[in-house]
């Protein structure tokens, strides 16, 4: 870690894992996908929001996130694309056609991989985690260290790591309660339009809040 420039990495450990703990938009979602789609579903959504944690930390190592940061007009156009994105998904929750959920097969790969996609778009497409990793993440890297995008790039893959730890339990429990539940075909409509719902309202919140 010294080679790196990487100092108080347990202290950066344990705010992570505070963070974690906090339910933000990333733990909404997941929750979401897991209550609505099932654990696979939660799973995969957490591995993709730690997939885009790890674009986060790319964009902070080469200097992206400070020159979007810089550029209001760049900054606004992400937000209001994000925002735009979250509530696409909830308004296509909210008008799918019902399911039998008692003959629903297990979702395909090609379904998980959209799922994973969709739960990487939604993080990086979040300003404010944008913001997080400018503000947060160098706090821990010497300013003299000669390897800080080195040393940037590391804690962000850790913090992505530690996230995909909880996020993964977070989606094995909430899919897991939602499992009896989700059997029946008429509660588990009232489940995606309650989760649709709540992707559309959190897109309005990323996209209409302040930064």
């Amino acid at each position: 870690m010294d080679t790196l420039g990487i100092v108080n990495f347990g202290l950066f450990v344990a705010a992570v894992l505070l963070l974690n703990v906090t339910p933000g938009p990333d733990t909404a979602y997941i929750v979401g996908r897991s209550l609505a789609q099932g654990r696979m579903a939660g799973l995969v959504s957490a591995l993709g929001i730690s997939a885009g944690c790890c674009v986060h930390a790319l964009a902070l190592a080469i200097g992206l996130s400070a020159l979007l940061q810089a550029s209001a007009g760049a900054f606004t156009a992400i937000k209001l694309a994000g925002g735009a994105y979250l509530a696409w998904l909830g308004l296509r929750m909210l008008l799918s056609r019902p399911q039998n959920a008692a003959a629903a097969p297990v979702a395909p790969a090609r379904a998980m991989s959209m799922i994973f996609m969709q739960a990487l778009a939604t993080n990086v497409l979040n300003p404010k985690v944008i913001l997080f990793f400018l503000a947060f993440i160098p706090q821990f890297v010497r300013p003299d260290a000669p390897h800080k995008a080195l040393g940037f790039l590391v804690l962000g893959v850790a913090l992505a790591l530690i996230s995909l730890a909880w996020n993964g339990a977070t989606a094995l429990l909430a899919g897991t309660l939602a499992r009896g539940a989700g059997r029946n075909p008429t509660v588990r409509v009232w489940l995606e339009r309650v989760v649709g719902a709540s992707f559309i309202a959190l897109g309005a919140r990323l996209a209409l809040g302040r930064s």
